[in-house]
């Protein structure tokens, strides 16, 4: 009988937060659903009063010029490029940095680990001068790597990856050197995959991140051959006049990998157990 008042007196908070939860999913998504479906309105339907929210003439005509008017596809290849390498590479070199500063002792990278910690209070704004120089004279201006280097190393993936690795107990790495484990066969088939969740939520992460980047960009491209998509896409936006038309449907062309990608790996970073045996 307690436990059966006690369900029912949580139902009250229950329903309240289920409330709460959808008030705020309305209030979040209804301006991106307006959104999307304005991309299916003719242009002179955008901005007619009174404002309506279902196109009376839908049409795909936006999505045609969007596509056709100026270099979407090259734009939508040089992103994917720059993502996708970005993401990879940043993977790769935070785990390697988190696993030296999880398991490794010297004093060296205790400083190196504060110095890292330090860039996150940093401003990007602050450092794009020194950045550009260092990239210009590596021979990187103008180029899709000059837009992937700088972004490779990342304090939050580091972190990411430091805070899993102290997790796990030094004795299933002496197991494995006794066993004749090198080092980097240890961090390869031990280390890396255990730490799939933290791969998996960085990648997400990183991918998005690297597919809204603009300023760095915008600062390293000069060629429109090299543009990215939102580099490509702040283009359509002329000194007097503006395709809104062309404008919100590229936009909503540029979102669909992302949310592609979110609804494939989502599941596997929500049912993931960051911690499962992992303990000492």
């Amino acid at each position: 009988m307690a436990a059966s008042r006690s369900r029912t007196g949580d139902l009250p908070k229950k329903i309240g937060s289920s409330a709460i939860m959808w008030l705020l999913a309305v209030f979040y998504g209804f301006p991106l659903l307006w959104f999307v479906v304005s991309s299916f309105k003719p242009g002179g339907e955008l901005f007619s009063y009174p404002l309506t929210f279902w196109p009376k003439n839908p049409t795909l005509e936006g999505y045609s010029e969007a596509w056709t008017s100026f270099d979407f596809p090259g734009y939508l290849v040089n992103t994917m490029i720059v993502a996708i390498a970005a993401t990879l590479l940043t993977i790769m070199v935070s785990a390697a940095c988190g696993y030296a500063l999880a398991k490794y002792g010297n004093w060296w990278l205790k400083v190196f680990a504060g110095c890292i910690l330090a860039t996150t209070m940093l401003p990007t704004e602050t450092i794009l001068a020194p950045l550009f120089l260092v990239v210009r004279n590596l021979g990187l201006y103008n180029s899709l790597s000059g837009v992937v280097v700088p972004a490779v190393i990342t304090a939050t993936g580091t972190f990411m990856f430091r805070q899993f690795f102290v997790t796990v107990p030094n004795d299933l790495l002496e197991a494995a050197r006794i066993d004749g484990s090198s080092e980097l066969s240890t961090f390869f088939r031990i280390m890396l995959p255990l730490s799939r969740p933290i791969i998996l939520t960085l990648a997400i992460f990183s991918f998005q991140w690297r597919w809204n980047e603009y300023l760095w960009p915008l600062i390293i491209l000069n060629e429109p051959s090299q543009f990215t998509l939102q580099i490509g896409i702040a283009g359509i936006v002329g000194a007097n006049n503006v395709n809104w038309s062309i404008l919100i449907s590229a936009s909503v062309l540029s979102m669909v990998p992302l949310v592609a990608i979110y609804l494939v790996f989502q599941k596997y970073v929500m049912n993931a157990d960051i911690n499962a045996g992992l303990k000492d």
